[in-house]
């Protein structure tokens, strides 16, 4: 599918004047570093406020938000340019459909991604999500299945609806961090992230609140219960993201195959081949040669040799021909 043709992006103007400023200031260090195209690829679980993330960075509408109406099967890609600088936000459909993994959405998700360069992913998930279970890890282990373990370490983890009051008076920080180490423990398990690989996939987190709701400070901009305006932040961690040394994951044919399985043990073939060299043909090699020294022959043989008599008449022949 053809991309679309990136737009102005007015939206920009929609923020408070002191979130513009921020946001163009991040935006001047991104084509300082070389960067003038940025592609964001937001995914998770439904109904915990993908969409609506989508439509707080951009400052527009561009992703439909619905309560009351069920999501698509098909992603959808917004682009929008600023001063040389273009935007491209990829929302996609939850990937859990009663209680398993919607195989059809992943596949519909992977060929609409195909030759297209992921920079940062947006995994989001619900700071108001008390309790994990298998589907978290389900999802995780459907991204890194579809695009290899390493989109990871382009991961920025979003948790929304955090304008919240925690339940039985914990502490708002307190539980924030348990939340995060919940949920960052089902990622390393679901992705296959060892303690040693720990430094290389940082999983970053910023907390979002899309809600009309949300506190604003003195400037008129969104804030988090901390006093941070939440929208310059997330874009602050997403350029963190990007100049981390990790490598953006490009879609091709072969990473939406994935590996081959008949390729997958051919590094063992020579190991196996020696193996059977040493402890099966050598081993029969002994044994014959045991046998022969012994004097002990086949059944087969032994019937030849009661037919034609002791002495094979070709050995005889042979014996004849060396003694003239």
């Amino acid at each position: 599918m053809a991309a679309p043709i990136p737009r102005e992006w007015t939206g920009l103007q929609q923020f408070p004047a002191a979130t513009q400023t921020k946001l163009h200031e991040l935006l001047g260090k991104l084509k300082e570093e070389n960067v003038s195209t940025l592609t964001i690829l937001v995914m998770g679980k439904g109904g915990v406020g993908k969409s609506s993330t989508v439509n707080s960075i951009v400052g527009e509408r561009v992703a439909t938000v619905s309560a009351f109406q069920s999501e698509g099967l098909r992603p959808t890609m917004c682009s929008r340019t600023r001063a040389g600088f273009t935007l491209n936000i990829i929302d996609t459909p939850g990937l859990i459909e009663g209680g398993y993994i919607n195989e059809q959405a992943v596949e519909i998700i992977k060929r609409f991604l195909l030759g297209k360069t992921v920079d940062v992913l947006l995994y989001v998930d619900r700071l108001d999500a008390y309790r994990m279970d298998t589907l978290d890890e389900q999802v995780i282990r459907a991204i890194t299945n579809s695009f290899g373990k390493d989109i990871w370490r382009r991961a920025l983890v979003v948790l929304t609806h955090a304008q919240l009051s925690p339940p039985d008076g914990i502490d708002y920080n307190e539980f924030f961090t348990r939340r995060s180490e919940a949920l960052l423990r089902y990622i390393r398990s679901g992705a296959g992230i060892n303690k040693r690989e720990y430094g290389d996939f940082q999983l970053p987190i910023a907390l979002v609140e899309n809600s009309g709701r949300c506190k604003t400070n003195e400037h008129g901009e969104k804030i988090l219960p901390d006093g941070t305006p939440w929208v310059p932040n997330l874009m602050k961690e997403i350029t963190v993201v990007i100049s981390n040394g990790s490598e953006p994951i490009h879609v091709d044919q072969k990473l939406i195959d994935g590996p081959n399985p008949n390729n997958r043990w051919k590094m063992f073939i020579p190991l196996i081949l020696a193996v059977e060299y040493f402890l099966v043909v050598k081993g029969i090699r002994r044994a014959i040669h045991a046998d022969i020294a012994n004097g002990k022959v086949d059944d087969w043989e032994q019937r030849y040799r009661d037919l034609v008599g002791s002495r094979d008449p070709v050995e005889q022949k042979g014996s004849r021909n060396r003694k003239a």
